[in-house]
This record gives structure tokens, C-alpha cells and sequence, in this order.
């Protein structure tokens, strides 16, 4: 099957009302999701809500999630108990655990979501999802560390999933950064500056607020502008559930 990219940016996002039952408007897009993917994970998403506004908080009974933190600030309640939260920060949210978030701040919070499936749930694909057993609360962790500190994350063991990796890359201008499509997918968000993608499928323009998504197999290398390159880059491994293709 020949590999591929997703290319997706900011334009036109939906209005979402009533997010997990809160009141209020949060802007949505979907950038990656599983037609045209290889690996077991359910969605790359970005969302945004203005100051005031509450994504409500909720079990996550079947899937784990990772909320990257893109700007402004907030206040995230983890298993009943609040974070102050910011841009550059990551929340690791595993299965049974409980999330929401509220933005706290002047100006809009957005975020990307990295939603995968547990391996408990994975192991239970050939289920009815009906039938399928749901996570008691609080039975999970969930987190906040900070990837403008770190640089680059493992969410493990907080999170059990396919999501191997998020790091944050700083391009200096001409510089490239090469991702290794054996065993893995990637998605690279640009969070400023401006470049190309490059792949078996050919070459991509990217910019602030754009998205590139390699499916598995597809090497992808990113290279910065004479403006240089800033961006969040988020692995997932396909085929193993331990992540040896690709080296993690």
C-alpha cells in the first residue's frame, strides 16, 4: 500500500457546543484520524476555547489522551483535583482517569488532543463496543509535565498506548529534522515559523498552524525556512505493541 501524508491547518473550524456537557462554545478541527493511517490511535485534534470557557470534565473509560498546551492559560481538574495550566505544558490523562480543563486566562486557550486506545481496550478491538468493559474512576493517573522544559516527553507509564513520544523541535533556519517512518507514524504541528515536509509522497509548504501526519513506513524530514522552524512532534508506534521499530 503505497504510504501517505495527511495536510491539514486551522482553516474554518467547527463550532462545538456542550463539550463533555459544559456550557459554551469550543472551537474544533480534526487533523489526523484513521482513514489513511496505519497505527491503533484514534485521533490528532486541535481545540480552542475563549476566556471563560470549559471543556467539561469526563472518564476517559476507553482511551488515554494527551491535551498539548498551545496557548494561554488555564486550570486543568485531574481526578477531581485542579492544576494551573499553561502554554508549553502537556496533560497525560491514562485510562479511568478523569480530565477537564477551563481556560483561566485573558486569551484563548487552544490545545492539540492526542487521543490513542489503552492496550486493555486494544486487546478488546473484536468486542462490541456496547459490551466492552468501562474503567472505574479514578483508577488512573493523569499528569502535567512540561515540554518546553523537557523538550521531549515519554508519556509512558502514565499512558500505555501507541503514543511513544512528544518533543518539541527548534529548527535553526536550512535545518532539517529526519523522522524515521520504520514502526512508526508521526504528526508535526507548526507552532511558528515556516518550512517543508518532505517524503516518498513528495514535498509539503508547512507554516504556523499546519499539520503534516506520516503514515506508517513513510520516512518524513522537515526542514526550517531561512525564518527557522518551531514545532510539537508526536510519535506513535505501529505493529508493536512495545514500540521496538522504532527504537523506543
Amino acid at each position: 500500500m503505497r504510504p501517505d501524508l495527511q495536510i491539514s491547518d486551522l482553516g474554518s473550524p467547527s463550532d462545538v457546543h456542550g463539550v463533555h456537557g459544559a456550557a459554551g462554545v469550543t472551537q474544533w478541527r480534526s487533523l489526523a484520524a484513521g482513514r489513511g493511517l496505519r497505527g491503533p490511535y484514534e485521533a490528532v485534534e486541535w481545540a480552542c476555547v475563549p476566556p471563560g470557557g470549559l471543556s467539561g470534565e469526563h472518564l476517559h473509560s476507553r482511551t488515554e489522551e494527551a491535551y498539548v498546551l498551545l496557548s494561554g492559560r488555564g486550570e486543568a481538574l485531574l481526578n477531581g483535583a485542579p492544576h494551573p495550566v499553561r502554554a508549553g505544558e502537556v496533560i497525560l490523562t491514562g485510562l479511568g482517569a478523569t480530565h477537564g480543563l477551563r481556560n483561566t486566562g485573558s486569551g484563548p486557550l487552544s490545545w492539540l488532543t492526542l487521543e490513542v486506545p489503552a492496550p486493555r481496550t486494544m486487546a478488546l478491538a473484536h468486542t462490541p463496543w456496547k459490551d466492552a468493559p468501562m474503567a472505574e474512576p479514578h483508577t488512573g493517573e493523569a499528569v502535567v509535565v512540561d515540554l518546553g522544559e523537557l523538550r521531549d516527553v515519554d508519556p509512558r507509564p502514565t499512558l500505555q498506548g501507541p503514543l511513544r513520544r512528544i518533543r518539541l523541535l527548534e529548527l535553526a533556519p536550512g535545518a532539517s529534522e529526519a523522522l524515521p517512518g520504520q514502526g512508526a507514524e508521526h504528526t508535526v504541528f507548526v507552532l511558528s515559523g515556516a518550512g517543508t515536509a518532505t517524503s516518498g509522497s513528495g514535498d509539503v509548504t508547512v507554516r504556523e498552524g499546519m499539520s503534516v501526519t506520516a503514515s506508517g513506513g513513510e520516512d518524513l524530514t522537515v526542514t526550517a525556512s531561512t525564518a527557522g522552524l518551531r514545532a510539537v512532534c508526536a510519535s506513535f508506534v505501529v505493529g508493536s505493541p512495545h514500540g521496538r521499530e522504532m527504537g523506543l
